[in-house]
């Protein structure tokens, strides 16, 4: 079924804004303010050059767009890690490049104080004392588009480096750890086979709900082909690692709770589908599948509060339309909340997905979306009529 709801813009030309991943905190905890993106081109890649602008929008104030700072090291999809400290309604942090090395800026927003921690950030613990990154000199080497321009892997010839992999940065001290090193896990036995040929990376990394553990991406390509994915999690320290996915498909996922983790994967059983994995359960175990009738494309996939309601979107259908969506858990009921039209020349890296944000209480969406014709803009939908039904 599809249902009407309230849909604005909320940024406008001349400049284009976005906000990228689904999986950070764009609002603070009010609703009131939420972060994004400026840049003043589209349709090509960035260069080291390139700057962005970081901003915010305050929606109590006629969608007025104040701006923050700026930044060197982002892309399409994800742009610079942007988002609020968990915790906090008064500091964001996103990341930058300074000289030859990618730093984070923590940036009080009432205050304007600001400092340089020394290292990029991917996730944040849930009590906003650390985060966890991989290395976005390998990612941009290994799959341009996620990692940014402007400095090379100094490890692009080594097929599993013992020196790049996951840190950990402490946001008060500014202290790092290497806790998981990319030779480390390609010597982690597979069910994909011998898989020590291949060049391997981290991607996509996110914290539990109770911050006892993370999620992380492990991916590996034989000459140039096509990557596999395993899914794995491991303790904040690095330890503890755990294969929960090791089918070679896993893609977008989401925790359900600190025990149960939602991903586009395949499984025999329902084909390539969503499936709830259970961390403790190990690779072996079979998943459970999800809405294997309902949801059944890849998209970006997201508990609402109370894990009652999933929203997930879609990438562009053959007429070119992406969906998005509600699903009820418990009825099985699918909620149609738009389909926003691909544009011509937003393809590839640079694509504008939807991306779907919410806010805490989980009554409003904003998605990026280039279907007025405006270029790629934010656009705030309240589901709020439908999620209290």
């Amino acid at each position: 079924m599809s249902e009407h709801v309230p849909i604005r813009a909320i940024t406008r030309g001349p400049s284009y804004h976005w906000f990228g991943y689904y999986d950070k905190f764009q609002f603070d905890r009010s609703g009131r303010r939420l972060l994004g993106m400026a840049v003043n081109f589209e349709h090509r890649s960035p260069r080291p050059d390139d700057v962005i602008e970081i901003g915010m929008v305050d929606l109590d104030d006629g969608d007025r767009w104040i701006s923050l700072g700026s930044s060197r090291a982002w892309g399409w999809q994800q742009g610079c890690m942007l988002q609020w400290r968990p915790d906090t309604d008064h500091e964001i942090i996103w990341n930058d490049r300074d000289g030859d090395h990618f730093v984070s800026r923590i940036l009080d927003v009432k205050t304007a104080a600001q400092r340089t921690l020394p290292m990029p950030i991917y996730t944040i613990s849930p009590d906003g004392t650390i985060a966890v990154t991989p290395d976005f000199r390998r990612i941009n080497d290994m799959r341009p588009g996620y990692g940014y321009a402007g400095l090379p892997d100094p490890t692009a010839d080594q097929l599993a480096p013992e020196q790049s992999g996951i840190h950990r940065l402490d946001l008060t001290t500014g202290e790092t750890d290497l806790i998981i090193s990319l030779a480390a896990m390609a010597a982690l036995p597979s069910g994909q086979g011998d898989i020590s040929p291949a060049k391997h990376y981290f991607n996509h990394l996110l914290f539990s709900p109770d911050g006892s553990r993370f999620i992380f991406l492990h991916r590996w390509r034989f000459d140039g082909g096509p990557f596999y994915t395993r899914l794995c999690t491991a303790a904040p320290d690095g330890s503890d690692i755990r294969v929960v996915d090791d089918s070679g498909h896993a893609s977008h996922f989401y925790w359900r709770d600190p025990s149960h983790i939602l991903s586009w994967s395949y499984h025999p059983s329902d084909g390539q589908r969503f499936y709830l994995f259970r961390d403790q359960d190990g690779a072996g175990a079979k998943p459970e599948a999800v809405a294997p009738q309902v949801m059944t494309v890849n998209g970006h996939c997201t508990y609402l509060p109370g894990a009652e309601w999933i929203l997930n979107d879609t990438y562009p259908d053959e007429a070119g339309q992406q969906e998005l969506y509600l699903y009820q858990v418990a009825t099985g009921r699918k909620v149609s909340l738009g389909s926003f039209p691909a544009l011509t020349g937003y393809v590839g890296e640079w694509r504008c997905d939807l991306h779907p944000r919410i806010t805490r209480d989980g009554r409003m969406v904003c998605i990026d979306s280039a279907h007025a014709g405006d270029g790629r803009q934010m656009y705030l939908l309240d589901i709020g009529g439908i999620i209290l039904q």
